[in-house]
C-alpha cells in the first residue's frame, strides 16, 4: 500500500471550504433573523482578504489593511444583512462609521471566543496571503486587541478549531 494518495478528480476541499463558509452564512443569518444581538457573551472575529472581488471596505480600511484584516462583531455594529454570496455591516473605526462588504470566499477564519469556536480556512490561489492577518480595531470591541485573530491558527488549549486541509498537490 503506498502512501501517496492519487489525485482525485472530485475537488474535495474545495467542497468543504465552501460547505464550512456556509456555517458562518448560517451564524450570521441567525443573528440577522435575531434583530441584529448578539446572545450572552457570543462575539465574533471574522478575518478575510481585503483584495478579493466582492470586497467593498473604505479607502481609508483598504490603505490600513491592503492584504487582510479581522473585524469584531460584538457591541456596536449595525445593519447587518446577510445574503447567499455573503453579509455586510456597519462598523465604527476611531468614531468613523463605515459600512463593509464582505462575500463568503473572503473569509480566512471565523471565531467566537465566547465557546471556544473557530473555523480557519485554506486560502484559494487568488487569495494566498505573504503576511498575517491584522485586527482592526472597530470602536466597541473590548478584548480586539487580546485576540488578534491568533486565536484561530491555536488549538492547545482545547478549543474548537476546525483546519481542514487535504494537502492538495502543486
Amino acid at each position: 500500500m503506498s502512501d501517496d494518495a492519487p489525485d482525485s478528480l472530485i475537488p474535495y476541499d474545495q467542497i468543504v471550504q465552501e460547505a464550512l463558509r456556509a456555517v458562518v452564512g448560517s451564524v450570521l443569518g441567525e443573528i440577522e433573523a435575531g434583530g441584529g444581538t448578539l446572545p450572552g457573551n457570543h462575539h465574533f472575529y471574522i478575518t478575510f482578504k481585503t483584495g478579493v472581488p466582492g470586497v467593498d471596505i473604505p479607502d481609508h480600511l483598504r490603505e490600513r489593511f491592503p492584504d487582510e484584516m479581522t473585524i469584531v462583531l460584538q457591541n456596536k455594529f449595525w445593519d447587518l444583512n446577510v445574503t447567499d454570496v455573503g453579509f455586510s455591516v456597519g462598523l465604527s473605526f476611531n468614531q468613523r462609521s463605515s459600512h463593509l462588504v464582505v462575500p463568503f470566499s473572503a473569509i480566512t477564519a471565523f471565531v467566537d471566543p465566547a465557546v471556544d469556536f473557530g473555523l480557519q480556512f485554506q486560502a484559494t490561489e487568488i487569495e494566498e496571503s505573504h503576511g498575517s492577518a491584522d485586527t482592526a480595531e472597530n470602536d466597541g470591541s473590548e478584548d480586539a486587541e487580546q485576540a488578534g485573530g491568533a486565536a484561530v491558527a491555536k488549538n492547545e488549549d482545547g478549543s474548537n478549531v476546525v483546519t481542514v486541509d487535504f494537502g492538495r498537490k502543486k
